[in-house]
């Protein structure tokens, strides 16, 4: 219903109908190819450019596969960031409403996953280690490699394109905790740790599997990455916080 010639402002509802989606032989290939770009680079590529150019190849190919086409079907993939990522107009609300729901998912996941965590990682990698208190100086910088540099590159391609490509042409198959997952979701997940492990060989970084599960389940909860980007972000800042705390070097 439209009031006094203008649409009221509505929550945006993802549609995955609207999107093209690739063929899962597509989806994979692609997925390969950038895969072996970014793990070229990471090797070859000394200290921090290297992040840098993994967060270019990662955002290259989603705007290559997803951001260049029009709004339906950014939308589609989860990319619209309430709308900041769209060619329209910003509606501030919508990209506030996005940004709330994002922090609080974030905090609700982080006091149930973080405990845990931590305890696990006195025992298994800080064992017999002191606990030190510390807050980095740089910390303001810290926090914005992880969002844009880190998380927001590996979210849009992992989470925004190859989770919803391979969701979308597969179907979700069954329901967790309100979010309508399927093979995609663990497909992803499984690349993404693999990915980790081909760009620094160490087995113990295939454990980035089961974090990844808990971002995909946002991207599908959500119907966008907004909070699976906030999430990740907030685990890398957590565990390499812990690094520092009991004088290690973050993995």
């Amino acid at each position: 219903m439209i009031e006094g010639g203008r649409e009221p402002s509505s929550p945006v509802v993802e549609d995955p109908s609207t999107a093209p989606w690739p063929s899962f032989g597509r989806a994979l290939a692609v997925t390969l190819a950038v895969t072996v770009v970014v793990t070229v680079i990471a090797r070859a590529v000394p200290g921090e450019l290297a992040n840098l150019g993994v967060a270019g190849a990662f955002l290259g190919a989603t705007w290559w596969l997803v951001l260049g086409h029009d709004t339906p079907v950014i939308r589609a993939y989860g990319l619209s960031l309430g709308g900041l990522l769209e060619p329209e107009r910003i509606e501030p609300r919508r990209m506030v409403r996005t940004l709330v729901v994002a922090l609080g998912l974030t905090a609700l996941l982080a006091l149930v996953c973080f405990p845990p965590f931590a305890l696990g990682y006195a025992k298994l990698w800080a064992s017999g280690r002191p606990f030190v208190w510390r807050v980095p100086p740089d910390w303001p910088d810290r926090v914005a490699g992880q969002v844009l540099v880190i998380a927001l590159p590996e979210e849009a391609f992992f989470r925004g394109y190859l989770q919803s490509a391979l969701d979308g042409r597969l179907g979700a198959r069954f329901r967790i905790f309100g979010a309508e997952v399927g093979l995609g979701w663990l497909l992803s997940a499984a690349l993404f740790a693999v990915g980790h492990v081909l760009t620094v060989p160490d087995p113990a970084r295939l454990a980035v599997f089961f974090p990844a599960l808990a971002f995909g389940w946002l991207r599908a909860r959500t119907g966008g990455i907004g909070a699976s980007l906030a999430f990740h972000a907030a685990c890398n800042l957590f565990s390499s916080w812990l690094a520092l705390a009991y004088g290690l070097r973050a993995r």
